[in-house]
């Protein structure tokens, strides 16, 4: 079924509305679990308000989200198809009443980490976020929240595509500006990115190739060699198993012992293959760069500096190191006349065939001076909860990130109302 939201807008003060549900949210609650507070209280009286039939739709997508952060993904996941199949609609906290614009997401009924989370981009903004969680089995409410722009939120892995099937289906009806539209969002799959973008100038991005396992036990008995699975491909090889994330079962393989070790330790069916590149700058260390593109508009998000080629932020330990802070400080503050000048034309272009409004991606600089690119994703966090103690340069930086953001969603909704006049 089909949503009708032009007639839902327009005659909302016929049609029952069903309830938007109140929520903490996840910006506030992984800030607090940042913070060091003790989430484990607030669970249990949840958990019981869930045993005893009480709680609230709202509460209950909060204690799913609590789960997950205390490290108990599945039992989170549990919580939230069960608030799922009776509820779909719930509103973040907003920091201005009234609204100074109101935004609707939908997303896919799946893990944290894999909606856009908007909450942190909007939580200062005074942008009222309501969210639809988009149910397959589920038929679109009778009524939608008034809003004055809709962003598809749900990302391209395997557990949103069926969410992804259904907005796109529903697109062509929508009576407001409808950001990061779905078939868009299928384009960052790793196996599919490398198509999109190979042959843009200054750009690398190596092939990732969807193997089976059946195809790695062939590598690690040297019954197939690496240029088998695809041209141009030799040992060290990265694999990862298919659909994880943050470096979850990432490896470098360096030969067909290593391959045969590694499927020792992950017993999936399923795995990418990349060729490796080494992209240590001159003192031996590897430098990873988050960009995000507000609206074709690219913004530093962080630079993480360490002596592993399989870094993210969080194991670069960043907070130890006064010189790799001020290096990260200095990419910040030069960003517009350093990192995006010199990689204008590639940092174009990949805004450009990714053509998404809001995206991130994670790259490095290799040594001919390419920019080399590791993923595209319109759902990694962008965040400002570093201590600003440690990192006060990110305070400004953030902001601007932020501001960016609500300024794209005023000028979407601003030319809807143009149009209407």
């Amino acid at each position: 079924m089909r949503p009708e939201p032009e007639a839902a807008l327009s005659h909302r003060s016929v049609v029952p509305r069903p309830r938007c549900a109140e929520r903490i949210g996840l910006a506030r609650l992984t800030r607090a679990a940042e913070a060091g507070h003790d989430l484990r209280p607030l669970w249990r009286r949840l958990i019981s308000r869930l045993l005893d039939g009480t709680i609230e739709a709202g509460e209950g997508l909060d204690l799913s989200v609590i789960a997950q952060l205390l490290g108990d993904k599945e039992a989170g996941l549990a919580i939230q198809n069960a608030i799922l199949s009776s509820h779909q609609l719930f509103r973040s906290p907003c920091a201005a009443k009234p609204p100074r614009l109101r935004v609707l997401a939908l997303a896919a009924a799946t893990d944290i980490g894999s909606n856009t989370p908007i909450e942190f981009l909007l939580e200062s903004s005074g942008i009222e976020l309501t969210t639809l969680y988009v149910m397959p089995d589920i038929d679109w409410p009778d009524w939608l929240p008034d809003h004055d722009v809709a962003m598809v939120i749900a990302s391209d892995s395997e557990d949103c595509r069926n969410a992804l099937d259904k907005i796109a289906d529903a697109m062509t009806h929508w009576p407001r500006p409808l950001l990061n539209p779905p078939q868009l969002i299928g384009n960052l799959d790793r196996d599919r990115l490398h198509g999109l973008l190979d042959g843009i100038a200054g750009l690398e991005i190596p092939p990732t190739i969807g193997v089976t396992r059946e195809q790695l036990s062939l590598l690690s008995q040297s019954r197939l060699a690496p240029s088998e699975l695809s041209s141009g491909v030799s040992f060290p090889v990265i694999a990862r198993p298919l659909g994880s994330h943050a470096g979850k079962g990432l490896a470098k393989l360096d030969d067909a012992v290593a391959v045969e070790h590694y499927l020792d330790e992950h017993p999936q069916d399923s795995f990418f293959v990349s060729r490796f590149v080494d992209y240590r700058s001159d003192d031996g260390l590897f430098r990873k760069y988050r960009i995000v593109f507000i609206d074709g508009q690219p913004y530093a998000c962080h630079l993480a500096i360490a002596g592993r080629w399989d870094i993210w932020y969080l194991n670069a330990a960043m907070a130890d190191s006064a010189d790799k802070r001020n290096e990260e400080a200095t990419f910040m503050r030069t960003f517009d006349s350093g990192f995006a000048q010199r990689h204008r034309a590639a940092l174009a272009g990949l805004s450009k065939r990714i053509g998404l409004d809001y995206f991130t991606v994670d790259c490095a600089e290799t040594k001919q001076g390419s920019l080399l690119i590791f993923e595209a994703d319109n759902t990694a966090i962008v965040h400002d909860m570093d201590p600003p103690d440690v990192f006060p340069y990110k305070v400004p930086q953030m902001r601007k990130v932020f501001d960016a953001f609500a300024a794209m969603l005023h000028r979407r909704a601003g030319r809807r109302c143009e149009a209407a006049a």
